[in-house]
């Protein structure tokens, strides 16, 4: 079996990477795995504790090793955190790989984020710190993306659906 994920998800918050990822998983009989959790159970806490406590740089840290981990050793589903390709060894790291983005409008990341909560970047006026990250990060995710597929309007069951086909050989 492969030690490659068969697919890598990236996106803004809220574009949908935990729940599209869990659906394409299963409905490619893969595992899921995500960046974050791997981080907090690496941590011990959660990530909003970590900004807290250790701050954004030692998160950033804990992320690129999770996200070198997750490369080298996960056979399915992998999602990262979206702030993960701000890294550039994380980028670097992508090349090779079929990375998803996963896009999303402002509209819809806010309706699907709410206002912040659990979301440390999101603490301090939530919508526009969302539009800025999102501005920020789209050129990266364009960057590192093998495929687009826009999230929009859609039900995590369709976007699986359509990430499914594009993966087929």
């Amino acid at each position: 079996m492969s030690t490659r994920p068969v697919c890598v998800l990236v996106g803004a918050p809220g574009s949908g990477k935990t729940t599209v990822g869990r659906a394409l998983a299963a409905a490619l009989g893969v595992g899921f795995r995500d960046t974050d959790t791997d981080i907090e159970q690496l941590a011990g806490k959660p990530i909003p504790e970590i900004f807290v406590d250790e701050g954004e740089e030692h998160f950033r840290t804990l992320e690129r090793a999770a996200v070198a981990a997750g490369l080298a050793s996960h056979a399915g589903v992998l999602a990262l955190g979206g702030g993960a390709v701000l890294a550039e060894d994380n980028r670097a790291a992508l090349v090779g790989h079929t990375v998803v983005h996963l896009s999303v409008e402002l509209t819809d990341a806010v309706k699907r984020v709410g206002l912040g909560a659990g979301r440390p970047l999101l603490a301090l006026n939530p919508r526009a710190t969302l539009r800025h990250l999102m501005e920020q990060r789209r050129p990266l995710y364009a960057e590192v993306a093998t495929a687009t597929v826009l999230t929009d309007g859609r039900t995590p069951e369709e976007i699986a659906t359509e990430i499914a086909a594009l993966l087929k050989p």
